[in-house]
């Protein structure tokens, strides 16, 4: 339940703070992943920073979301996933090819969205998006575990899972502008 502590246009918000803190700090995980690749630190701050995710949410949504909010969030969920997917990547714990599918997917959608945004049409995240970002983050910290090689597996399966997640609700979020901008 929201109490609305902070208005629309509010910057200055516990939730921001978080967010902010994420984008702040995630070049140092992305540094720890190429430095050092997987290991229990590396694990344990990317869970960390993939847990801001659930607080700055939990936040906005007790004390009322924000404009700024609604940019900075998801600009954090990918400068975080796609920053640390690229540096496993460059580790040689992903492949490129799902990786650059992803990153295609979510630049794209965050163009779509923008411009669907500046002609006023609003197209909010689906449940599924959100399962998706969870997934992109369950894919990572799989990989960043300092484990016997079976657990690349274990990442590789969760990372075509995102993919698959990736395709299907960009392709909704088409589907819903389109809709969206037909009304």
């Amino acid at each position: 339940m929201s109490t609305d502590a902070f208005g629309p246009s509010a910057l200055a918000t516990p939730a921001n703070a978080v967010t902010i803190g994420r984008l702040v700090v995630t070049p140092l995980l992305l540094a720890l992943i190429v430095s050092q690749g997987a290991g229990w630190a590396t694990v344990a701050f990317w869970f960390l920073l993939a847990c801001t995710d659930g607080l700055d949410g939990y936040l906005a949504r007790r004390m009322g979301t924000t404009r700024s909010g609604a940019f900075l969030d998801p600009l954090a969920d990918k400068f975080l996933v796609l920053g640390a997917m690229f540096a496993l990547a460059v580790k040689g714990s992903f492949w490129i090819v799902p990786v650059a599918v992803i990153a295609f997917r979510e630049v794209a959608i965050s163009l779509y969205r923008t411009r669907l945004g500046r002609q006023g049409i609003s197209v909010p995240a689906r449940w599924w998006a959100k399962v998706k970002t969870v997934t992109q983050e369950v894919a990572v910290g799989f990989a960043l575990l300092p484990l016997t090689a079976d657990h690349h597996v274990v990442a590789s399966t969760w990372l075509w899972a995102a993919v698959v997640l990736t395709v299907v609700t960009g392709t909704q979020y088409l589907l819903d502008g389109r809709k969206a901008a037909l009304i």
